[in-house]
């Protein structure tokens, strides 16, 4: 399952966030994969994308990270697979809509 992680850095703190990551690594368990990343310009919010079975390696991982951001998850789902799934839910071109 797929999960978005928005990090808040405390105190827009990213020297701290980046020293932690040099020093000890990422803290993922095993099981929960990092996928990519994005920062915003002003160190406020990172955007991460998380890949695990078990949310339960999310909680791990925050608590690893949690004196140093706050986190916000969000289970999402690729926008091909939603097109996918709400494609098999759409009428034929001109059908019309049956009630």
């Amino acid at each position: 399952m797929l999960f978005m992680v928005i990090e808040h850095f405390r105190d827009r703190d990213a020297k701290a966030v980046y020293r932690r990551l040099r020093d000890a690594g990422r803290g993922v368990p095993e099981g929960l994969r990092y996928v990519d990343s994005w920062i915003e310009t002003n160190f406020d919010r990172c955007f991460q994308l998380m890949e695990c079975d078990d949310p339960l390696l999310l909680q791990d991982w925050v608590l690893f990270w949690g004196d140093l951001v706050t986190f916000e998850i969000v289970p999402v789902v690729p926008s091909a697979a939603t097109r996918a799934l709400v494609e098999r839910h759409l009428a034929a071109p001109g059908a019309g809509n049956p009630e």
